[in-house]
């Protein structure tokens, strides 16, 4: 597998293409996509073939029998994670933002807090808010250019109206990958404010060398309030199935939530199920890591490129292929960076005030591209900020 050569998607009906001119005023005629968190590679034969052997029968009726879905899930979990699961924890869902949506509705009411972490994946908050939640932002500490907690901080905002929390683990925009004292800490947390915990580990497969992703559910003493959050979509770069897996273990969360999905009616897809079960195997690790590599790579040009120039800096990206850009060390308003790196850098990225709090001064940039397309974005944004060298 080579990830140098990529197919064109400008007029495919790619969200990340064909919507940025009309989002950041960035032409696809000769602009870099940076903004959407899809990469730019196809995923492994495996994946192709599970949908090449769907079309070759030609029939594509409802899916029954998750027997080997689940199991490849099992697998995949033990074998790259250490977590040993059992099938009857797993919820299928359309995605994890539906996942959270759907945790969301099982277990809080209209009103209730819902504690964030910010900046965070901004479709959290857009789901709180269209929920009739209130998002209550605890904000990290950029201790250096590396995210931490402050508890001590978040302990005084609480209210006592807050009913869960979501983290994202890796995060993102980020890239941090907690640590086993801080998930524990995050874990206490949420018990002593009697929280729901949703830990959304979404990149938990992305990992940097000599990064390790530790599952929420390896911290001891958090199963009663713990739903955890993982899907094939973000590591084989297959969003467009839609489909997510929910985990959890307790028997009364798990009630809850399955309660939510029948009256909601939500079904699975069965192009997502068969591409999620072909991905799950001992082929699909092995094109995991040479991605892997590959990125970490992508990560090192980047960052010296942008890092190059003054007063902006590329947190260390620990997890996830997505890089996020500290440019207030120029003076700028996050205005003026905008249109230097759109107008100027003809580049779409990701604005930092859609994380919330702390994030207002930053931008994300996707770096799941061929190495040539990253080579040709630290050019142009040198280029861009040419006045600062």
């Amino acid at each position: 597998m080579t990830f140098d050569n990529t197919p064109d998607r400008r007029g495919t009906h790619s969200v990340k293409w064909d919507s940025m001119e009309a989002i950041y005023g960035v032409s696809a005629d000769d602009g870099i996509s940076m903004w959407v968190a899809d990469m730019e590679f196809q995923p492994p034969a495996c994946v192709q073939n599970a949908i090449q052997k769907m079309h070759d029968h030609g029939v594509y009726g409802y899916f029954g029998d998750e027997g080997e879905y689940r199991a490849a899930i099992q697998w995949w979990m033990k074998n790259r994670h250490d977590w040993q699961i059992d099938p009857s924890w797993i919820f299928t869902t359309h995605g994890l933002v539906n996942g959270t949506a759907l945790c969301i509705d099982a277990y809080t009411a209209a009103g209730d807090g819902v504690v964030l972490f910010t900046p965070v994946y901004h479709a959290f908050a857009r789901v709180i808010k269209a929920a009739g939640r209130e998002v209550v932002s605890c904000e990290l500490v950029n201790d250096n250019g590396r995210y931490a907690f402050d508890f001590d901080a978040y302990d005084a905002q609480m209210t006592g109206n807050e009913r869960m929390l979501i983290l994202c683990s890796p995060h993102n925009p980020g890239g941090r990958v907690w640590t086993k004292t801080e998930l524990q800490a995050v874990a206490a947390f949420a018990k002593r404010h009697e929280l729901i915990l949703v830990s959304d580990e979404i990149h938990h497969d992305l990992t940097m060398p000599g990064q390790k992703h530790i599952p929420m559910a390896h911290i001891a003493g958090i199963t009663d309030r713990l739903v955890t959050m993982t899907a094939s979509t973000k590591t084989f770069n297959i969003a467009g199935s839609h489909v997510g897996n929910v985990i959890i273990e307790d028997p009364d969360l798990r009630a809850a939530f399955a309660g939510r999905m029948a009256a909601l009616g939500i079904s699975p897809n069965s192009f997502g199920l068969f591409m999620a079960t072909a991905a799950y195997s001992p082929e699909g690790a092995a094109w995991v890591d040479e991605l892997r590599a590959y990125l970490n790579e992508n990560r090192k040009i980047f960052d010296a490129g942008v890092n190059a120039i003054p007063g902006v800096k590329s947190m260390a990206l620990e997890s996830t292929y997505l890089a996020w850009v500290d440019f207030a060390g120029t003076g700028m308003t996050p205005t003026e960076i905008n249109k230097r790196v759109e107008q100027g850098a003809r580049i779409a990225a990701n604005h930092g005030d859609t994380f919330g709090k702390g994030g207002d001064s930053f931008l994300r940039f996707n770096l799941g591209a061929p190495r040539a397309q990253i080579e040709e974005a630290v050019k142009r944004l040198q280029a861009a900020f040419a006045d600062l060298q």
